[in-house]
């Protein structure tokens, strides 16, 4: 696994996962209704979201985007608003980007602005450095909101795979979307 660069944008640090990030992940990656288009269920403990956070086997690099702008003062849980990760799809330079919002976080435009800087990222960074000369993303086909996220950015809806797999939920369509380093523009 590559190391992790902290990245900044207006109002969040992008930073690698600590610990602590569990319980401020929990309270959404908990909830039924927050996990429905994952490939697995809700989580039932923290112990168990830990050990999916960090399992060593993931090849994927995690950041955890944390309020910067100083209007959250309560603590380290809440200041915590979302979970954006890249791993290395089918070969080296293609990687495949995901991305969670913490639920109470929800609609205050944090996958847009961290979706971005993430994006940024990647396409800066030399394909041997972990960077990417294209991003795909799978999308469970009624999670409209991450959608409207990608084409937002530019993606292509490459492919439509009916019937496709089979999660928590049942038979799932996804759509596999891409965007080659040459398309993007900055967003």
């Amino acid at each position: 696994m590559r190391d992790v660069a902290v990245l900044n944008t207006d109002r969040f640090t992008m930073r690698p996962l600590r610990d602590a990030d569990t319980a401020a992940l929990f309270p959404t990656l908990s909830d039924a209704e927050q996990c429905h288009y994952l490939t697995r269920p809700e989580f039932a403990s923290e112990e168990e979201l830990h050990g999916w956070l960090t399992d060593p086997n993931w090849p994927g690099r995690t950041w955890i985007a944390v309020d910067t702008s100083g209007s959250v003062t309560d603590s380290v849980t809440d200041s915590v608003f979302g979970r954006f990760v890249a791993h290395t799809a089918h070969e080296e330079g293609v990687l495949e980007i995901g991305y969670i919002v913490c639920a109470d976080r929800q609609g205050q435009g944090v996958a847009s602005e961290c979706t971005r800087a993430l994006i940024t990222h990647l396409f800066a960074l030399p394909v041997a450095d972990g960077g990417a000369r294209k991003l795909i993303a799978e999308v469970d086909t009624r999670n409209i909101a991450s959608v409207r996220l990608l084409e937002k950015f530019g993606f292509t809806r490459e492919a439509h795979l009916r019937e496709h797999e089979t999660t928590h939920i049942g038979l799932c369509d996804v759509y596999f979307y891409g965007l080659l380093r040459s398309e993007w523009s900055g967003g």
